[in-house]
């Protein structure tokens, strides 16, 4: 995955916009991956689900607890990707506080797919999800990935968490900030 480019998709988001009226002020809005990793030192991290008890137990907020250690390694960004929709990702952050950390509703899959970390969480009656893992895109380009072991299409884990939480991501970062300094 080292060097390589992120995938261009569209991925349809909310927008909160004031100027609507009603009690769901929020407009549909279409964001273009190349536009999110351009000219940006990027973490994502990517996961099973909203609502699901490693993602909102652990991933998320270990994330956005971290996110000024990552900034100040230089990440201009931190965003969370899951095959959810726009609707569930909204609700899923404000149910966990997440203020810092930016939701990438990935809602049909094609993000995920075309990372080629798409798998069937059928077992549990989910479907097509994102397997867990984490990367650091520079300019678009992956510099950075981590993986939890033995990607599968039935189920044939514990749900892996570890490879991809933050603190494995920000040392990752901080060796080679040592190893330019140095």
């Amino acid at each position: 995955m080292i060097g390589r480019e992120i995938p261009h998709v569209t991925l349809k988001t909310r927008t909160r916009d004031e100027s609507l009226s009603g009690d769901n002020p929020f407009r549909w809005e279409e964001v273009e991956t190349k536009d999110l990793f351009a000219g940006k030192r990027v973490v994502v991290f990517s996961l099973p689900g909203a609502f699901t008890p490693t993602c909102t137990n652990e991933q998320a907020p270990g994330f956005e607890r971290h996110y000024d250690d990552f900034k100040a390694e230089g990440v201009d960004e931190v965003y969370c990707a899951s095959v959810n929709d726009a609707f569930v990702m909204y609700q899923w952050a404000r149910f966990l506080g997440i203020e810092k950390v930016k939701m990438l509703p990935d809602g049909s899959g094609d993000f995920t797919r075309r990372m080629g970390m798409l798998i069937k969480k059928n077992h549990l009656g989910f479907g097509d999800r994102s397997w867990r893992y984490a990367m650091v895109v520079e300019d678009g380009k992956i510099t950075g990935w981590f993986e939890e072991p033995g990607i599968n299409d039935v189920g044939s884990d514990d749900d892996p968490y570890g490879e991809t939480a933050p603190e494995t991501v920000l040392n990752w970062l901080r060796e080679g900030s040592m190893q330019k300094a140095a």
